[in-house]
């Protein structure tokens, strides 16, 4: 293949699908010739290189400049050897030598591909960090590639020479993708390593609730709504602490959305999971009575010096403020990033504690949290006498179930398990969270809200 403009389009195939621009491959395509020329004249070969994107034509100049003692071939060329060219050379001219491609042999051809090949990595690998490392946070669509010993690769659309994963750790182990799912995650990390840069994603980080929220809430986007702290179990609850520029626009309102459009978005991207949304707020006191919430928590005391909250509730609040398997109280003390301390009533007054200090205090918050037996919902007769057999006869010994904990229990079938869950979640809500004491609305499945004492308007 001797023909210049044969040559040319060989090359040029070789980035034709790099998304480059003609002046960028031309460019890529100068610096494989010149490494070319130095197979044949020396590495430190000087060139003057013009392509004509029309003819795809390839003019070649190696310039050498005239000297008396030659030191470096590639670069210089005798006195003599110049005037057997022409005679008008002196000490010090340059000489321009044309270049055919014909004189390329195979070895300077493979030096040409080589080194186009080499810039087009380096320039694709340069591209790829520039692009990601400023993103971090942000959501990633795009397909899963292949699953290898746990880890999920990923081709992200528009940007398909990335190297882009998603590590097990940063999985939600209750999801299973197959090869050619579309797959939303968000960007943990650039990592470099030996190939060049690495996107790690996941769908296990907090910032890939809060990355999906903001795609969401508009009011997040444009800045006003900001979300101040996240506390995650995977595939388990999230909490979210939002907080509002603006006193008219409620923050727990906006990321709920009419009729609960928002939050339930979000809710079925992470298969489920529960989220409670809860009002920042500057005081630890405060912000740690909303965090538990849906539990009422009727005493708070804080010791800024050891950033310990002491969090003290009724009886029948302590189920649900400690959670199933203390999740709740757990994600309270992420979000507050303070320990929390949880005493019941009982325990509390054990230890000299004064009855009056779960006299309801002006202005807190209700919850439907009370406890009642089971017989006072509204279940069929078999799935109540399976429920009282194995054990639970009131509403919050259930209350922190999954679906897979009541079809764990023998009797109880797949559908009656839906059923209790959708019980569970329209109870356990705030009363009048939206817009008044006397107005109850009720929330998408998988939401629990906390409500600021301030407001009661909801942003739609």
């Amino acid at each position: 293949m001797n023909d210049a403009a044969e040559i040319v389009d060989a090359l040029k195939a070789v980035v034709a699908t790099k998304s480059l621009s003609s002046d960028e491959v031309n460019d890529l395509l100068k610096e494989g010739i010149k490494a070319g020329l130095g197979r044949i004249y020396g590495p430190t070969v000087q060139a003057e290189i013009s392509i004509n994107d029309q003819s795809g034509g390839v003019d070649i100049l190696v310039l050498r400049r005239v000297v008396e003692d030659v030191q470096d071939s590639s670069i210089e060329i005798s006195l003599d050897e110049a005037r057997w060219d022409d005679e008008g050379f002196e000490i010090g001219d340059v000489m321009e030598i044309p270049v055919e491609f014909s004189e390329f042999g195979r070895n300077a051809v493979m030096a040409v591909k080589q080194k186009i090949v080499q810039l087009v990595r380096e320039n694709e690998r340069d591209r790829i960090r520039y692009e990601f490392e400023d993103k971090i946070g942000q959501l990633v669509t795009g397909e899963v590639q292949q699953i290898e010993s746990g880890k999920i690769i990923i081709l992200i659309n528009g940007v398909p020479d990335a190297d882009a994963l998603i590590p097990w750790k940063e999985q939600n182990p209750r999801e299973r993708f197959r090869q050619g799912d579309p797959i939303r995650s968000v960007l943990r990390k650039v990592e470099e390593t030996p190939k060049g840069p690495r996107l790690i994603l996941s769908r296990g980080s907090p910032l890939f609730v809060g990355a999906l929220f903001k795609l969401e809430v508009p009011e997040i986007q444009q800045g006003i709504i900001e979300i101040k702290e996240i506390a995650r179990e995977v595939g388990g609850r999230t909490k979210l602490a939002v907080y509002s520029h603006d006193e008219s626009i409620d923050p727990v309102g906006s990321c709920v959305g009419l009729r609960g459009s928002r939050v339930q978005a979000v809710v079925q991207e992470l298969g489920g999971e529960r989220i409670d949304i809860v009002p920042w707020h500057a005081e630890p006191e405060v912000f740690a009575r909303r965090s538990l919430a849906p539990a009422r928590v009727s005493k708070i005391m804080s010791d800024p010096v050891r950033r310990v909250i002491t969090a003290i509730v009724n009886e029948d609040q302590l189920s649900l403020a400690i959670g199933r398997n203390g999740q709740n109280v757990r994600l309270a003390s992420q979000l507050i990033g303070w320990q929390v301390d949880l005493y019941g009533s009982r325990e509390w007054i054990e230890l000299g504690a004064d009855l009056g200090l779960f006299e309801r205090e002006a202005g807190e918050d209700d919850y439907e949290s009370s406890d009642f037996a089971l017989e006072e919902l509204d279940l069929p007769r078999e799935t109540l006498a399976t429920l009282q057999n194995s054990g639970y006869s009131t509403f919050l010994q259930i209350i922190d179930f999954s679906k897979e904990d009541f079809v764990k229990i023998e009797g109880i079938s797949e559908a009656e398990s839906e059923r209790l869950m959708e019980l569970i979640e329209e109870l356990t809500v705030l009363d009048g969270a939206v817009t008044s004491e006397t107005e109850e609305v009720s929330q998408p499945d998988g939401v629990v809200t906390s409500e600021t004492e301030e407001s009661d308007k909801v942003e739609e």
